[in-house]
């Protein structure tokens, strides 16, 4: 096996790479972990625990202070991590010469790929404290090895979901583009537009995510284009003679009314639409608004960017503005860059077999820190109109009356992926379900989840 990536099928960007006749090389997630993953694994498999039948479950304890709703994202690039969970020859070598684990456990690590089922809640659905958000089953040894892996993705990418999802609540049908590659660390810019575009984003600077994920780029100049021609006039030239009268042209390098100005002429009125990136976002939009009708250009666009937040948006309803680009907040999660789910054992089996029947385990609860034992199922009580009143989790049988309203459905299944669907699935999901929410979630004041979980 090729000690550098795996050709597997559902990886992103895969058409796009065959269609240009490029290699897809997927590395392997199995070092996307903590030591004590390894080391767990090792004293399992010399107790005989390792091979026990176990359910570990993904929840939240609660939601960020203040938020009403959390957001699933990220479930289609757990999907991803599991099926190239896979230790390589140069994986194993660095285990093996570090001593991060003995031979043995090396030599079981060969051959691992997970064999077990995964259920979840679908990418795009919302969940509230202690929703079962993902369920992993399998022996000890596997599911103990997802842990860091399935937090990792599911953590960062439902926290810049939730934040997209405020930020497009507060836009209205105004669209949002994200804007934060260069606010974050580059791999990590790439999961935050997917997870943006799920929340209700339409758009991406990042090449790569649109190259991985299909989601629509945008783009068009900064700053540092103006400045290094000799006037704002000659800039606005080349960009237009370049990409057409109807680019977007950012003025607010020198005088915003004197680049206005200087636009139209240039491009005329089919100019597509001007970018403000500093300033009182306020009181220029309405101005640059009253001067590009009165010059004409009734129908360019008024873009703006800086520093923008779902607060900032909300501050703009009231303004000409026809689009919101937004980075540092975006990918930072407005405040939240974590989901803070954890990942707990709540059944495993008293003797080794996959079919050997399960019993509930919990750690003893301290302080905030509360676990419930057993496999969970999840549905979310309507009322009379349709709209969601309660998030109701229990153990056991589901009742006959709820049966077809889990939110729960089959991610994986005996190691193979059958849950995969297009990025486009999840974010229609995701604007449906939000609006089957209380009036109150789309308030950005500080408050209690809008629904409550009732445990049964």
């Amino acid at each position: 096996m090729d000690s550098q990536s795996f050709d597997l099928s559902g990886v992103p960007g895969r058409e796009a790479a065959s269609a240009l006749g490029l290699p897809v090389l997927v590395p392997s997630t199995a070092l996307f972990t903590d030591r004590y993953e390894l080391t767990m694994l090792q004293a399992a498999l010399r107790s005989g625990a390792a091979e026990r039948r176990s359910v570990f479950e993904v929840f939240a304890r609660r939601l960020p202070h203040g938020r009403r709703y959390g957001v699933v994202g990220g479930v289609g690039r757990v999907l991803d991590a599991v099926e190239n969970f896979r230790f390589d020859d140069a994986v194993l070598g660095y285990l093996s010469t570090e001593r991060v684990v003995d031979d043995e456990t090396v030599a079981w690590l060969s051959d691992f790929r997970f064999r077990g089922n995964i259920d979840g809640y679908p990418e795009g659905e919302v969940y509230f404290p202690d929703s079962p958000v993902m369920q992993v089953e399998g022996t000890f040894a596997e599911a103990v090895l997802l842990e860091t892996v399935i937090l990792s993705v599911l953590n960062h990418d439902s926290a810049i979901a939730a934040a997209a999802s405020r930020m497009s609540v507060a836009a209205g049908d105004r669209p949002l583009m994200e804007m934060g590659a260069r606010r974050t660390h580059e791999l990590a810019a790439v999961a935050a537009s997917r997870a943006a575009y799920v929340g209700g984003f339409t758009s991406t600077s990042n090449l790569a995510a649109g190259f991985r994920y299909g989601i629509p780029t945008i783009g068009t100049s900064a700053h540092a284009f103006t400045l290094v021609h000799d006037d704002e006039r000659d800039a606005f030239t080349a960009q237009v003679e370049s990409l057409g009268r109807g680019t977007t042209l950012l003025v607010d390098t020198f005088d915003v009314a004197e680049a206005v100005r200087a636009a139209v002429e240039i491009a005329g009125p089919e100019l597509g639409a001007v970018r403000i990136d500093s300033g009182d976002l306020l009181l220029l939009a309405h101005r640059v608004r009253h001067q590009l009708d009165s010059l004409g250009a009734n129908r360019t666009r008024i873009v703006v960017t800086s520093d923008l937040d779902e607060y900032a948006i909300a501050a703009l309803a009231t303004a000409p503005v026809d689009a919101y680009g937004v980075g540092t907040r975006l990918v930072t999660g407005s405040g939240h860059p974590t989901a803070s789910m954890v990942y707990k054992l709540v059944a495993r089996a008293r003797r080794p077999g996959r079919d050997a029947p399960l019993e509930p385990v919990a750690k003893k609860p301290v302080g905030t820190k509360t676990s419930y034992g057993g496999r969970k199922w999840a549905v979310r009580r309507l009322d009379a109109e349709g709209v969601a009143e309660a998030e109701v989790v229990g153990v056991g049988e589901v009742p006959r009356d709820l049966a077809d309203q889990q939110l729960m459905v089959p991610l994986v299944r005996h190691g193979e992926t059958v849950g995969r669907e297009p990025l486009e699935a999840a974010r229609k999901r995701h604007a449906r379900v939000r609006d089957t929410l209380p009036l109150s979630a789309t308030m950005l004041s500080r408050g209690e989840p809008v629904i409550p979980t009732r445990l049964v």
